[in-house]
């Protein structure tokens, strides 16, 4: 065999040593981070459900070692993406802000295709108080992932909360803004019927309009009300109903409506639209 043949093989062998070693690396990872996350994943939900037996200071510990963990994982695999979001997460969730976005904006260097990454550093910028700034993260989060609510949802949320802003930029219309409000609550809604959480803002969204759309509102409000499957929930939208028809001053009709509240909880928003009703109708 000619020399040349055998350092060929050779060099093949070694390239093949090195990508089944960097194989290992990569799957010792992820079993370690499924490890971390699945560990963490307990702890916090042992923490929401904390009563007086819970121990604080051994859940701080616990925590600390999770943390420990990560730092490990992350000093053996510096281009891990996957293992500085995880850790970003759980930074959040304790509310060390501060390097929780250090590791998001690291995992966003190292792999761009994150989306809930992506979506986790816009909140963190609009909290921040620069809106303008987080909104191409989350027009990313949506590019990358178009087919996820809560993309959408975070989008709508960030217009509607910070429209003024948009709006003084110069960059937005009043129109413009509220059709892209309505919009993103229209595309949670429909990626995720069964959410309520999506589903009641965007029949909310009707009324933040300019005008408001009280006819679009009344007719998603009632479609969610024969929709519902518990009573209270459609109690909640009998409710949204009555409001609607006390802005339309269709005042008989939203007494109907208010009539069939029974639900305790929902007195004290109950009250407010008799008050509203005793009033005068104003002409």
């Amino acid at each position: 065999m000619k020399k040349s043949t055998i350092l060929l093989i050779a060099f093949a062998l070694g390239l093949f040593g090195s990508a089944l070693r960097a194989a290992e690396t990569e799957s010792l990872a992820e079993r370690t981070l499924k490890q971390l996350e699945e560990r963490q994943t307990e702890l916090l939900a042992a923490a929401e459900k904390a009563d007086e037996k819970f121990d604080e200071s051994s859940f701080q510990s616990q925590l600390e070692q999770v943390c420990r963990g990560y730092e490990e994982l992350l000093r053996s695999n510096p281009n891990y993406a996957p293992g500085y979001e995880a850790y970003g997460f759980l930074l959040k969730k304790v509310d060390m802000r501060k390097a929780a976005i250090a590791m998001l904006l690291k995992a966003n260097q190292l792999d761009p295709n994150r989306p809930l990454v992506k979506n986790q550093i816009g909140n963190y910028i609009a909290e921040e108080g620069r809106p303008l700034d987080a909104l191409p993260y989350f027009m990313a989060a949506i590019k990358l992932t178009p087919k996820e609510p809560l993309y959408h949802y975070a989008l709508g949320t960030l217009l509607f909360e910070a429209r003024d802003d948009f709006l003084k930029a110069g960059e937005w219309k009043q129109e413009a803004i509220d059709h892209a409000i309505h919009e993103a609550f229209r595309q949670a809604a429909e990626l995720a019927p069964d959410d309520i959480k999506y589903t009641y803002r965007y029949a909310d969204s009707f009324k933040d309009m300019n005008p408001p759309d009280w006819e679009g509102a009344l007719a998603e409000w009632t479609r969610l009300e024969k929709k519902s499957t518990s009573d209270f929930d459609r109690q909640v939208m009998r409710l949204q109903i009555a409001n609607v028809y006390l802005h339309q001053g269709k005042r008989d009709l939203a007494r109907e409506e208010l009539a069939t509240v029974t639900e305790p909880k929902l007195d004290q928003q109950k009250q407010k639209l008799v008050a509203q009703l005793a009033k005068p109708a104003e002409k």
